[in-house]
């Protein structure tokens, strides 16, 4: 008996072994890109160019990031991006929390059939074949040259998962609640208001975070609705631009530092909020 249970132990170590292994491994694929950009940031183009298996500079060129900063004009695009980041998050706050609300709490004929579409979206993208269409939207309501319609466009895409946590977290919520609410005289608008709202705070959390990195990530649809204006250009428009700065050959160490730059704020906002993203994103996802 003590036998086989020492075997057991054993074999629970080496599956234990096996697993860490495996996602060092992943994690290490992971990271490699960020940090291999963060170090390349710091090269000279000479040596970025040659190559090698060094990630590690010979010699730090901090010059790389004023120059990024002053050719890619990042600070205006820094304030494009934030704008349409927040932008992003919060539209996709209020729709996705006032939409999971009612699908929780109401019944209709055709609302399992709604409900299914939305999360039909969640395993369907069209990418770039839905650009066009948007883009013709855009123009015949006057709205392609600004950066609402990106925000707009971005949180219509961008809708099923947020709408999916938020459900199953008011599913969580007992509906005495809501019957509390009604008897003290609040309609159904006000009970979201004053009563499930402040209960959904981890969910609110997870759709912030999500939602705010999708509105700082966004590429394609700003890159299509500023071509013909780069005041409007977000940061990830503006860093792709770097690598064309050079004098005759593609400029990959102003480009990494303009990456670097990009990606430091989502890495910091993560850092930060990172147990409530987790919190939120197994209540939404379990309580469903």
């Amino acid at each position: 008996m003590e036998k086989s249970h020492a075997v057991l132990s054993t074999q629970g170590k080496i599956i234990q072994a096996i697993i860490i292994v495996l996602l060092a491994i992943l994690a290490i694929i992971v990271v490699f890109p960020v940090i291999y950009i963060a170090f390349g940031s710091l090269k000279s183009r000479t040596e970025l160019l040659v190559g090698g298996a060094n990630i590690f500079p010979t010699k730090i060129h901090w010059e790389n990031y004023l120059n990024a900063w002053k050719q890619a004009n990042f600070a205006v695009y820094t304030k494009n991006s934030i704008f349409i980041s927040l932008g992003v998050m919060a539209f996709s706050l209020i729709f996705s929390t006032m939409a999971g609300y009612v699908f929780s709490r109401t019944n209709f004929k055709i609302k399992n059939i709604i409900y299914g579409i939305f999360i039909m979206f969640m395993f369907i993208n069209v990418g770039s074949v839905s650009l066009r269409p948007l883009f013709e939207l855009a123009t015949s309501m006057h709205m392609n040259k600004s950066l609402l319609s990106v925000i707009l466009f971005s949180v219509g895409t961008g809708q099923a998962t947020y709408i999916f946590l938020a459900r199953g977290y008011v599913d969580s919520v007992p509906k005495e609640l809501d019957e509390a609410a009604k008897i003290d005289g609040c309609s159904f608008f006000m009970t979201f208001v004053k009563v499930i709202a402040p209960v959904l705070q981890p969910v609110i959390a997870t759709i912030a975070l999500l939602s705010f990195r999708q509105g700082w990530n966004e590429y394609i649809l700003p890159l299509v609705f500023t071509m013909t204006n780069d005041s409007m250009r977000p940061l990830t428009v503006g860093v792709n631009m770097l690598k064309n700065s050079g004098d005759g050959s593609a400029a990959w160490e102003i480009m990494f530092a303009g990456a670097t730059i990009a990606v430091l704020p989502m890495i910091i906002v993560y850092c930060s909020f990172s147990k409530y993203f987790m919190g939120g994103s197994t209540a939404g996802a379990v309580k469903g």
